[in-house]
């Protein structure tokens, strides 16, 4: 072969691979494309059950179900998660509608009650309430989880969240395997009611945990629940 049909045939070579470098990143562009919006969609379907709990809190601070709060409730979710949008999860989550629906109501009867408890407390003249830090070991390790339920525990009136150690705080006095919550309690009177509140804290831990948890992290709460029977 001659030195030209040599040189023709590398021009020819470089044309095609050119050609099938173009198509491939064409195909790779339109991958990417549907990708995009396989996850975009995921994520706003994603978003619905956040609408929702919002909405239900909505009408939880109303105090009346009707259909102009519950209208009003789900557009102004919208347009919180519009202006702020949440970011992608990186733990995995699986909504559960009915556990979700106990959380909200629990959490709605516990403010509720506490809100009581705690004005009395106030206005019981000659009283002087005594307080109380406790410290919780949750169970369940996921950052998510110990963020939600430090957030609700500190909503309730009545205990005020005043440290959070993670799993692996370098700044712990010791090493942690569990997250831990310090928790200021008003208003106990023995150690039964420092108990009491201990086992509140970790029924809002575990309500969480049923409402949110993917299957195999609620089997790892439930195995580590096992785990502390005598």
């Amino acid at each position: 072969m001659s030195g030209e049909e040599r040189a023709r045939d590398e021009r020819l070579d470089e044309r095609e691979r050119s050609k099938m470098s173009g198509e491939e990143r064409a195909r790779d562009e339109r991958l990417d494309e549907r990708e995009r919006s396989r996850m975009s969609g995921g994520r706003a379907f994603a978003q619905w059950p956040i609408v929702l709990a919002l909405a239900a809190v909505w009408v939880l601070l109303w105090g009346e179900l009707n259909a102009l709060n519950v209208v009003a409730g789900l557009l102004v979710a919208i347009v919180v998660l519009a202006v702020f949008p949440l970011p992608p999860l990186i733990e995995p989550v699986r909504f559960r509608p009915l556990p979700l629906i106990r959380l909200l109501a629990r959490f709605a009867y516990d403010v509720v009650v506490a809100s009581v408890q705690v004005a009395a407390q106030a206005l019981w003249f000659g009283h002087q309430p005594m307080n109380a830090v406790i410290e919780v070991r949750l169970r369940a390790r996921s950052d998510l989880f110990l963020t939600l339920t430090a957030e609700l525990v500190s909503l309730v009136p009545g205990s005020l969240l005043i440290e959070v150690e993670p799993v692996g705080d370098p700044g712990a006095a010791q090493a942690q395997d569990r997250n831990v919550l310090f928790v200021h309690i008003f208003g106990v009177r023995d150690l039964a009611d420092v108990e009491r509140a201990r086992a509140d804290v970790l029924a809002q831990e575990r309500r969480v945990v049923e409402a949110l948890a993917t299957d195999a992290d609620l089997e790892a709460y439930h195995r580590t629940v096992r785990e502390e029977l005598p």
